[in-house]
């Protein structure tokens, strides 16, 4: 079996690759390729994950390639890896809303939408390419953000799958505190990617949510960000996201103050690089755990697997609504539970969801709706409206400002820009 990596170039690959290796006999790869414009970050990549594999005795070959056309040729499924404008578009999205009293984060809020803005159109220009190079191929996505990017994958008729590691990562964090094998846990985790809340923990069937906050809610809140009291009153886990929301100003005022994620991550990038050049590093260095993406191989291997070997078992997943969640039109990519198997994914009944979470997903879905429709056709009107919807800017002052200001700081990834639309 072949696997295409878009943005095999990133210093992420060896955490991909050595899930590979360790969990060989779920997926039976023969080849991956790397496929990524920059030759630089590719060639010291590639030959990493070739040393890795090596060591692993992993049979898969490791090949290269500069063109989707060409690497993805005869794959099974192509995993979309690719940040439109590195970590330099980054750091706008996460300092330039912080002028504007607004979050600065690259997936959500005025950040999230400048990524997606850049990275909608890139990623539907690849999908054809993949249809047409390998037609039978899933696309699985881990670019963000991740909701409105699968959005735009099913919306354009692909076969795609949205994933991201928050899922998992509680799942794991979970198993350890409870001190079981991860295995036994799932989730009952509903909402929209990046805006998602833990409503029920089951080990072996059974929900265990209740004895986890009672015995461990002081580390699951600093996991999170949010204060103790919060989570045990609510009786849910939110995501580490909803402290954007929960306490927005308080995060504002952190983020001013603070050194950006970006220039942090440009500067592990160099320095994971510089090791991936050493001939001699052979396993995937420490340093990596630091630049994030905590379990993204091992729920990558999984839903490849069970994508390609009809597996039938349960993974979160981001994919379209069809009436899962009432309450959202049936094309919102939502994340939730789903059976994954050679037919796709499809969602696993979820109980009702209260108002209070509800109100929130609805209001974001809406946002990621008009960010989609900006995203595909352009424009400053399209954009301002985005903002202007999104629950953490919502004031058409601020909402004209920032539409302006991420518009020209982002003008070279938008040719509807230069029209002056």
């Amino acid at each position: 079996m072949k696997l295409a990596v878009v943005g095999g170039g990133s210093t992420y690959t060896p955490e991909l690759i050595d899930g590979f290796a360790r969990l060989r006999h779920e997926l039976p790869l023969t080849e991956i390729t790397l496929i990524d414009p920059d030759e630089r970050r590719l060639a010291l990549v590639s030959a990493m994950s070739a040393r890795m594999l090596a060591r692993a005795g992993h049979p898969a070959a490791v090949r290269t390639a500069t063109t989707v056309e060409d690497g993805a040729a005869g794959a099974a499924a192509v995993l979309l890896q690719l940040r439109v404008g590195g970590q330099a578009a980054r750091g706008v999205d996460e300092t330039l809303p912080l002028e504007c009293g607004c979050v600065g984060q690259e997936t959500t809020g005025a950040g999230g939408l400048a990524k997606a803005l850049r990275t909608v159109p890139v990623v539907l220009d690849i999908a054809e390419r993949v249809a047409k190079a390998a037609p039978d191929a899933w696309i699985v996505d881990f670019t963000n953000p991740v909701g409105i990017v699968t959005r735009a994958l099913l919306g354009a008729g692909h076969r795609a799958i949205g994933l991201c590691n928050v899922a998992i990562g509680f799942q794991r964090r979970f198993a350890a505190a409870l001190g079981v094998d991860p295995g036994r846990i799932s989730l009952g985790h509903v909402g929209l990617n990046h805006l998602t809340w833990e409503r029920a923990v089951y080990l072996d069937g059974t929900d265990v949510l209740p004895r986890l906050l009672a015995e461990h809610g002081e580390d699951i809140a600093r996991d999170v960000g949010l204060p103790a009291k919060l989570i045990r009153r609510l009786g849910v886990v939110p995501s580490y996201y909803l402290r954007y929301f929960y306490e927005h100003d308080a995060v504002v005022a952190e983020q001013r103050v603070t050194p950006s994620r970006a220039g942090q991550v440009a500067a592990l990038e160099e320095s994971l690089l510089a090791m991936y050049a050493d001939p001699a590093v052979d396993t995937k260095p420490e340093l990596l755990e630091r630049r994030g993406g905590a379990f993204y191989s091992e729920a990558a291997v999984a839903l490849i697997a069970s994508l390609v070997g009809d597996r039938g078992d349960t993974q979160v997943v981001n994919l379209r609504n069809d009436g899962t969640l009432p309450f959202l039109p049936d094309d919102a990519v939502i994340e939730v539970p789903a059976r994954v198997g050679a037919a796709g994914a499809a969602a696993l009944p979820v109980a009702p969801v209260p108002p209070l979470y509800a109100g929130l997903i609805a209001h974001v879905t809406a946002y990621e709706d008009l960010a989609l429709e900006a995203a595909v056709r352009g424009g400053t009107d399209r954009v301002a409206d985005a903002l202007l919807a999104h629950p953490l800017i919502g004031q058409a002052s601020v909402s004209a400002e920032l539409a302006r200001r991420l518009i020209e700081a982002n003008r070279p990834f938008l040719p509807w820009a230069e029209t002056g639309r």
